[in-house]
């Protein structure tokens, strides 16, 4: 029985066709050509970390964008709902001033025959069915109106002074008196009521 002969460390060794080959020693500490580059490798890690952090937060802003959009969108769409009547609202006002300007007129006690008061009487009743019809329709498109009474603080949202006047009994940059009224949609000022405002004299 044969005995092979073991290769040592540094020893050139003969391979199958007669070719020798060398054979480096291993030793401790020395690099292996298969190992990573673990400097290279922490590189492309915190770059790629990066790069998903910058991705993300450009998702989260154009998720909030996005959020942002509908948001607006649906609020256009229900102050549309809400005050798409606007226009129509303000032209139905100046009928209603008309109306009343109509009613103020004390007209039945300028008739004298019975006949002639009858007519106007049955007038009368008319304008006020008509009025009470137009209130109804108005509070049923959440028309408010905006009546100041004398001695209400002047509010400037809803307040148009005509005029200032002298006034004893009523504090200063307060309503004296009211011209025409305002109206309201939805709480947004339609017309502001036009005001005389008080003031006091100069001593």
């Amino acid at each position: 029985m044969s005995h092979k002969k073991p290769v040592e460390a540094g020893v050139p060794a003969q391979n199958l066709s007669g070719a020798e080959a060398s054979v480096p020693p291993l030793t401790a500490g020395s690099p292996d050509a298969t190992a990573p580059d673990i400097s290279g490798l922490r590189a492309e890690l915190d770059a790629a970390r990066s790069q998903a952090a910058e991705n993300l937060d450009k998702f989260l802003r154009a998720k909030a964008e996005m959020e942002n959009i509908r948001r607006r969108a649906e609020t256009d769409v229900a102050n549309a709902h809400k005050y798409g009547i606007e226009r129509f609202a303000l032209e139905m006002l100046s009928v209603k001033d008309s109306l009343e300007r109509a009613r103020a007129v004390d007209i039945l006690s300028q008739a004298e025959e019975t006949a002639e008061r009858q007519l106007i009487q049955k007038m009368v009743e008319g304008l006020d069915l008509t009025l009470k019809l137009m209130d109804t329709i108005f509070q049923k498109f959440a028309i408010a109106t905006v009546d100041p009474q004398k001695g209400e603080k002047f509010d400037p949202e809803r307040h148009q002074a005509m005029s200032m006047v002298e006034s004893a009994d009523v504090p200063e940059n307060h309503v004296l008196a009211t011209v025409q009224r305002g109206y309201l949609l939805h709480n947004r000022l339609l017309r502001p009521a036009m005001v005389v405002v008080a003031r006091h004299g100069q001593s």
